[in-house]
C-alpha cells in the first residue's frame, strides 16, 4: 500500500489500482501536493466538516463518481449536492469492496462553512491486509488507546500541529496510548498557528519506544 501525504490532513491511500482519499483539503492549501483535479478517487472519507477537511470533496466526488463516507449529519448536507453518500455515526463501519471504515470518537469541534454541526471522528480503516488509524482533529483524551483493543494498528495518522488539535507533547503520549507501528504526523505547518517541529516529535516517541515515525514532506508516500 502506498500512503501519500497530500498536505494538512489529506492523505491519499493506494492499493492494488484503489484509492481512499481522506479530507482532500486541497484548494487553498498552501501546501498542497496536489489540485482537485488531478487527484483519483474511489471513495472519500471524512473525518469532520470544518472547511480545511471538507476542502474539495463535492467536486472530486462529482469528477470521479467516489462515494463519500461521513458521519450522518455531514453527510446529509453533501448528498443534497448530488453526491452518493454513506452516513455512518460514531461506532459505525461501512464495508466497500475493496477497503472499510469505522468511526471512533475524536475530541474536536466541527460545523461546516454552511452552518451545519457534526460530531468530528477519527477514522479505522482497512485496506488489503493492513489497519490505518487517521485519528482526524482531536485532543488528548483516554480514548485514543480503543481501536488497539479492537485490532493491531500497522500505522497512525497524527495530527501534532496544535492550537487547533493537540501539540507535538500530546503527541507523543498519543502514541502510546494508540500502539500502532508506526506513526506519520499531519495537521502541521500549513498556517502559521500551527508551525511545529516534526523531527523532535519524531525523536520523542521513538526514543520512547512508542513507535516508528515517518516525517514526510507534502507529496511524499511511504510504503506501508
Amino acid at each position: 500500500m502506498q500512503i501519500r501525504w497530500l498536505g494538512h490532513a489529506a492523505f491519499a491511500l493506494e492499493h492494488e489500482g484503489r484509492t481512499v482519499l481522506i479530507d482532500p483539503f486541497l484548494t487553498g492549501n498552501p501546501k498542497a501536493a496536489a489540485t482537485a483535479d488531478e487527484v483519483q478517487a474511489d471513495a472519500i472519507f471524512l473525518t469532520h466538516g470544518h472547511a480545511d477537511h471538507i476542502g474539495d470533496t463535492v467536486a472530486i466526488a462529482k469528477r470521479t463518481g467516489a462515494p463519500v463516507v461521513a458521519i450522518v449529519e455531514l453527510a446529509g448536507e453533501i448528498g443534497e449536492e448530488g453526491v452518493d453518500v454513506i452516513d455512518p455515526n460514531i461506532g459505525g463501519t461501512i464495508e466497500l469492496d475493496f477497503a472499510s471504515v469505522r468511526l471512533t470518537p475524536a475530541w474536536h469541534t466541527s460545523t461546516t462553512p454552511k452552518g451545519t454541526v457534526n460530531t468530528p471522528a477519527g477514522l479505522v480503516i482497512e485496506m488489503g491486509d493492513k489497519r490505518i488509524y487517521h485519528l482526524g482533529d482531536t485532543a488528548l483524551f483516554s480514548d485514543l488507546a480503543l481501536p488497539s483493543k479492537r485490532g493491531h494498528i500497522d500505522l497512525a495518522l497524527m495530527c501534532i500541529g496544535g492550537h487547533y488539535t493537540m501539540d507535538r507533547f500530546d503527541g507523543v503520549v498519543a502514541a502510546e496510548l494508540v500502539k500502532a507501528d508506526q506513526v506519520i504526523p499531519c495537521h502541521y505547518g500549513t498556517f502559521p498557528p500551527i508551525e511545529t517541529d516534526a523531527q523532535a516529535f519524531k525523536a520523542d516517541v521513538q526514543n520512547a519506544g512508542y513507535a516508528e515515525v515517518i516525517v514526510l514532506d507534502p507529496g511524499g508516500t511511504h510504503e506501508l
